[in-house]
């Protein structure tokens, strides 16, 4: 295909509704009218300074590292600089809200469910065979071979197979419920009887258990979270009049 295509802000609107994003841009719409509603409702001010230091933070993380940079940049996106300015307020309005309304609930947060934010260095080999799996366990146990023999004779996958079926630090989420419940219950390093799920059968070893710590990447997590969660329920509680105008069709529905 040849020539010149035109894409209009109407042919830009229209796919949006095509690629069915109406609804999560909607919410975008209602969280940022909130966010800027409520931090009037309290006092939070944007200061001329915050500003600045906030939009020199998201050019460095964009990488654009100087004016012709950063000049293609809202270009691309389309943002003019005035809109810059209001891509950068709405997110510093979003950490100063988070922060005032959440920042003294985050270590108790964390206290309540500090569970889940324990990790575990485990190495796993899934087999077909349950027999085999028990075979091979009680070889390790007996010193007759190691896991990384196991791994290497029986991980099929070449990467995995590579490094010994290191997966890594992992959390519960990251685990099957069944596989989770008996690797956190282990005392590393520790070699688990085979465990069974629908994936095959799970020959772990569990290296070491890390303790959760709060850190300061962990307190902006749990904090974005907090806010978010606050957001979901403050935008089911707001009527939202959503003003569109639907083309009928003659397709029925």
């Amino acid at each position: 295909m040849s020539g010149i295509i035109t894409v209009s802000f109407e042919e830009i609107i229209h796919q949006i509704k095509l690629d069915c994003q109406i609804p999560s841009k909607i919410e975008d719409v209602v969280y940022r009218q909130i966010i800027i509603s409520k931090a009037e409702e309290i006092g939070i001010q944007v200061e001329p300074k915050d500003l600045q230091q906030a939009a020199d933070n998201f050019r460095q993380i964009n990488q654009l590292w100087n004016a012709s940079d950063t000049w293609l940049w809202l270009q691309k996106h389309g943002l003019s600089l005035d809109e810059f300015e209001e891509l950068v307020r709405i997110r510093l309005l979003f950490s100063k809200l988070a922060q005032h309304l959440f920042a003294n609930k985050v270590e108790s947060f964390f206290i309540e469910n500090q569970l889940n934010y324990a990790q575990i260095v485990m190495y796993e080999v899934v087999l077909d065979d349950e027999d085999l799996a028990t075979e091979l366990f009680y070889a390790i146990q007996e010193g007759d071979m190691n896991f990384h023999e196991v791994a290497h004779q029986y991980i099929q996958d070449p990467e995995l197979r590579r490094c010994g079926g290191y997966l890594g630090r992992l959390s519960r989420k990251d685990l099957k419920p069944e596989i989770s419940s008996a690797v956190f219950a282990a005392t590393p390093p520790q070699l688990l009887q085979p465990i069974v799920t629908s994936k095959g059968i799970h020959l772990i070893l569990v290296e070491e258990l890390i303790q959760p710590e709060l850190t300061e990447s962990l307190r902006q997590n749990i904090l974005s979270n907090l806010f978010l969660e606050w957001l979901k329920k403050e935008a089911k509680q707001a009527n939202v009049v959503t003003q569109l105008h639907p083309q009928v069709s003659g397709l029925a529905v």
